[in-house]
This record gives C-alpha cells, structure tokens and sequence, in this order.
C-alpha cells in the first residue's frame, strides 16, 4: 500500500504532539479508539471567545491515524467551534489521499473532534449554569 507525500511527512514529523490540562476550563478533550485495529487517538482544544486557539494530540495507531490527527489539530487552529463542527472524515481522506482500507483513521478524527467540542461545550455550559458565590454583609 503506498502512501501519499502529506500522509508520510504528517507521520515522520506530526504537528501539535502533546497535551493540555483536561480538566481546564478553556480545554475539550476527546479520547476514541477503534476497535477493529486497535488506534487509540485523543484529541484537544483550548478555546477562546468560540475559537480554537490550540489544539493538540496524541495517538497510538498507524501512520495514517497519525496523519488524520496532526491534519486535523492543523485545521482546527483559528476556527470557531461552529466552523470547526463542519469538518468531516471525507475532508480529512481527500486532503490526505487515504486508501479505502484506511478511511477509518479519518473518520476516528472527526469522532474525536466531535468528542473535543462536545467535551468544551459540556465544561462552558456547566460553567455558564454555577451560581454566584453568595456574599452578605453585616
């Protein structure tokens, strides 16, 4: 099986390797795997005013997980969470040029970014609903 240019320079140099704190306020973590090969891939955003400023991952799996990873932290910078919504496996396997017996890599990317947004929106929405610290005065 040969792989493209982008899916061996993504691979033997990966952007955003690394992580943040999980449990940051300003950071969404998802963590999927696919059973079937065994890749385990997790995947984070740190966000500011809706947009994603950072995001990092790391990912034990094939050389084409790993390129669906970095592409995806890569694409994920500077957009807001509702643009960073659209991005979808296919995008991932067109830019990359993934076989068909790889597809799943791309897709455990959107399942992750997915995962990430959802895990921020859960945090800011928790955040939004806490009261106040009630404070009286004597």
């Amino acid at each position: 099986m040969a792989y493209s240019e982008k899916v061996i320079d993504h691979y033997n140099n990966p952007r955003n390797v690394g992580s943040f704190q999980k449990d940051a306020d300003d950071v969404g973590t998802g963590v999927v795997g696919a059973p079937e090969c065994g890749d385990v891939m997790k995947l984070q955003i740190k966000v500011e005013n809706d947009t994603i400023v950072d995001a990092k991952f790391k990912t034990f799996g094939c050389g084409s997980a790993i390129a669906s990873s970095s592409l995806a932290t890569e694409w994920l910078k500077g957009k807001t969470l509702e643009d960073a919504q659209k991005i979808k496996n296919t995008d991932i396997v067109h830019e990359l040029n993934l076989p068909p017996v790889k597809i799943h890599c791309s897709v455990l990317a959107e399942d992750a970014i997915k995962a990430a947004l959802g895990d921020y929106q859960k945090k800011a929405g928790e955040k939004k609903l806490k009261p106040e610290a009630a404070t009286t005065s004597s």
